[in-house]
């Protein structure tokens, strides 16, 4: 596990003390416009997070595709940053990016250094995933599929999201909800051992067959 360059953040008194060996891993939240990225964040940080949203203005409302999302009344223009012990020696950062496609010139500064990515769906914008998708692909950051279960969306079964999306056999498509602090923590859990799978793979990987597949 690589340790991330980011100082501990102040917190509110309720996280541990971090020691010394304590191992620190940035995580990038992902996603299209309203999917719940903010919510995750809020929802799984142990300080208040950090978030740059701002009002929709009519200028927005124009662009941004708001017939799924009613009550929505803000956007993260630049992004989220919470924190999570999942034990005491690793400390999780997290990043929640902008949604839009006309922020994502912050996404190559924001997957730097990060080992991994959770990417959030929703089934009734499954098409917002591609990109987002193809974008984690194009980086070989392993990730996860969360498909965030919005009150009144239609349910389907993880395998059939699998195919809708058309993702590697070996990526994980988990149901959560990005309310709630326990769900949040489960799917960042099944990315730092999706994570560790690839990387095992990888370094088992012999020599003559990683450079054969290059060819």
């Amino acid at each position: 596990m690589s340790t991330a360059p980011f100082p501990p953040a102040v917190d509110a008194g309720r996280p541990p003390t971090l020691a010394p060996q304590t191992a620190m891993a940035k995580i990038v939240i992902a996603g299209g416009f309203g999917v719940g990225k903010t919510t995750f964040v809020g929802a799984v940080s142990e300080i208040p997070p950090v978030s740059t949203e701002t009002i929709l203005t009519g200028l927005s409302t124009r662009v941004d595709d708001l017939s799924h999302l009613p009550r929505k009344v803000t956007t993260t223009v630049a992004m989220d940053f919470g924190r999570i012990t999942i034990d005491p020696r690793l400390v999780l950062y997290l990043f929640g990016t902008p949604g839009q496609t006309r922020f994502w010139f912050m996404w190559e500064h924001m997957v730097r250094g990060a080992i991994g990515a959770v990417v959030l769906a929703d089934v009734r914008r499954l098409s917002d995933s591609f990109a987002p998708l193809d974008y984690m692909e194009q980086q070989q950051l392993p990730f996860v599929v969360a498909v965030n279960q919005f009150d009144g969306a239609p349910r389907y079964q993880p395998q059939d999201i699998h195919h809708a999306l058309g993702v590697a056999p070996d990526t994980p498509v988990l149901p959560g909800d990005a309310r709630t602090r326990a769900s949040a923590k489960q799917i960042l859990i099944a990315l730092l051992e999706h994570a560790l799978r690839r990387q095992h793979t990888r370094c088992a990987t012999p020599r003559g067959a990683a450079a054969s597949s290059l060819r």
